[in-house]
């Protein structure tokens, strides 16, 4: 046998004992004389037989053999060094559509808006590597957000001791404040972490009794041209015999650290006492007197609510919009420059007055709507702001009949569909009360105007738009959650609303699906056969 060749199987025999020493170092895991000792020998054999290699390899090496693997090793080196490089300052890119492995804006504005220590203890195990990435990623975005991971199985004592039984639960940790999260959703993370971070849980109370929406109700109904259900415009009645369910509004307003309660007024007003915002969900019927009058205390002092009423209903809660500078329109809005799909009663908003309601708000509709007007005289001590209106070519139509605008019944827009009135208390005196209860008989009881505090105030003329059937559409739902966010006085908050990653689909306005038929269809197609016909006449 060749000596070189002999040498060469030793060279190889040496190689192959320092990567058996190094398996073992990985499978042992603590340093082991075994280990040790195969390492030893094998560097040894490999040293020996290089040595006496040492002419071929040098032979080589000057060679085009020698060129390619010193190219090769040059190029591992530099795979090596990026890869140290990686590990010491981590990089990710999401590259899904939607940011799927990212975290949501406004999670990452809520994380940093966090000012107090908080501490997150994570049981996972090693299949979780997408729910550990999550706090990592939310641990990224706070220096007093501190994050800690544990395997249960590895480490029961420290499951034991935080109460933990089974892998997949994190316990958060904020000034003697803890809770268990035993969801790997953001969504659901975040919420963890801003009651914890809060302290506090508001409550939301919807009222009952008049065919209101149900927030405790998954009722739906199929909306689509041509796929029947019920309309909420043109030519639909007062629905008496279901109410539509708005439980995809409750989770999302639970999930944002909410509390959801149904309430009623039959038996006085105490029942608020507890509420941060009261939500009128589109009654059916007129509330009594006595409830009215609870409403109105309650708004009195301080509090805070959201008035969804639908077209040509009568509520009761006139007079109570009254004292806050708002009349209500006994009319339908019709819009047919703006509307979603071929609804013209469903008017569609795109640019909302400035408000911290709006922000951040993609394009919304209103499938039904009432339109809002100031009143004669200013209420004194109210700020009054209209956030969504129609579109110019719109108009209040006030015969529920027939869809025709009459120059001297109806009103032209733009048209107020959501205000916000905002009132303090010791801006107006007396005789500007007196005033104003002269001009505008019923307007609201001066003792109405006398109070503590301020109080805030959202009126949409539709309730229909976040109840199930439309809150996932567009900006609904976001509309809705930034409006309790701005009642409860939660601004921190606007914009936040769970993420959700529905099949993509496009949704848009009568003006919208026009232009783009006339893009597609005549414009482009036309253009082409123009520069057809002038390339043909050329070569003529």
């Amino acid at each position: 046998m060749d000596r070189n060749f002999r040498h060469g199987l030793v060279l190889l025999a040496g190689l192959f004992l320092l990567a058996l020493a190094g398996i073992l170092q990985l499978l042992l895991l603590d340093p082991d004389p075994w280990a040790l000792a195969v390492a030893a020998a094998g560097l040894a054999i490999t040293a020996w037989a290089g040595w006496q290699l040492r002419a071929d390899l040098r032979q080589l090496a000057r060679g085009r053999r020698g060129e390619v693997a010193l190219t090769t090793l040059g190029l591992a080196g530099i795979l090596v060094a990026a890869a140290w490089l990686m590990a010491l300052v981590p990089a990710r890119f999401d590259l899904t559509r939607g940011g799927r492995y990212s975290l949501s804006e406004q999670s990452v504005a809520m994380l940093k808006r966090i000012d107090k220590p908080m501490r997150i203890t994570f049981f996972g195990d090693p299949m979780m590597r997408e729910t550990a990435d999550l706090y990592r990623l939310i641990a990224r975005q706070n220096a007093r957000i501190s994050v800690e991971f544990f395997d249960p199985t590895l480490n029961p004592a420290q499951a034991r001791l935080m109460g933990v039984t089974f892998a997949g639960t994190s316990v958060v940790e904020s000034e003697g404040r803890k809770q268990l999260v035993q969801s790997g959703n953001e969504a659901d993370i975040a919420n963890a972490i801003l009651r914890v971070s809060q302290g506090v849980t508001q409550k939301v109370c919807f009222l009952e009794g008049h065919g209101e929406a149900d927030p405790f109700s998954l009722e739906s109904h199929d909306h689509l041209e041509g796929q029947g259900g019920h309309a909420h415009g043109l030519g639909d009645k007062v629905i008496v015999q279901e109410q539509h369910g708005m439980a995809k509004a409750r989770a999302a307003l639970e999930t944002m650290n909410y509390a959801v309660e149904k309430v009623t007024l039959v038996r006085g007003g105490e029942v608020l006492s507890g509420c941060a915002v009261l939500v009128v969900a589109g009654p059916k019927f007129a509330l009594l007197p006595p409830e009215v009058k609870a409403v109105e205390a309650w708004l009195a002092n301080g509090a805070n609510a959201l008035f969804l009423l639908d077209p040509w209903i009568t509520t009761g809660l006139e007079p109570v919009l009254k004292g806050f500078g708002i009349l209500v329109d006994n009319n339908l809005v019709i819009d047919e420059p703006s509307h979603f799909w071929s609804d013209i009663s469903s008017p569609a908003v795109s640019d909302y007055n400035r408000h911290p309601i709006a922000r951040e708000v993609p394009l919304s509709f209103f499938p039904g709507v009432r339109s809002f007007s100031p009143t004669e005289l200013p209420v004194p001590g109210t700020s009054v702001t209209p956030i969504a209106n129609s579109s110019k070519g719109s108009w209040g139509e006030t015969q529920p009949e027939r869809v025709e605008f009459t120059p001297d019944k109806d009103r032209k827009g733009p048209l107020p569909l959501m205000v916000a009135s905002t009132r303090k208390a010791g801006t107006q005196d007396a005789a500007a009360t007196m005033e104003l209860l002269t001009r505008e008989k019923g307007i609201v009881e001066a003792a109405s105007l006398q109070k503590q505090g301020r109080s805030r105030l959202v009126v949409v003329g539709d309730s229909d738009f976040a109840t199930n059937s439309f809150f996932h559409i567009l900006g609904n739902g976001k509309l809705f959650l930034n409006t309790v966010n701005f009642l409860a006085e939660q601004e921190n908050l606007i914009g936040i609303q769970p993420r959700s990653f529905d099949a993509p689909r496009v949704n848009l306005t009568n003006r919208q699906m026009k232009g783009t038929v006339f893009l597609s269809v005549m414009l482009i197609p036309g253009l082409l056969a123009l520069v057809g016909l002038a390339v043909w006449w050329r070569q003529r």
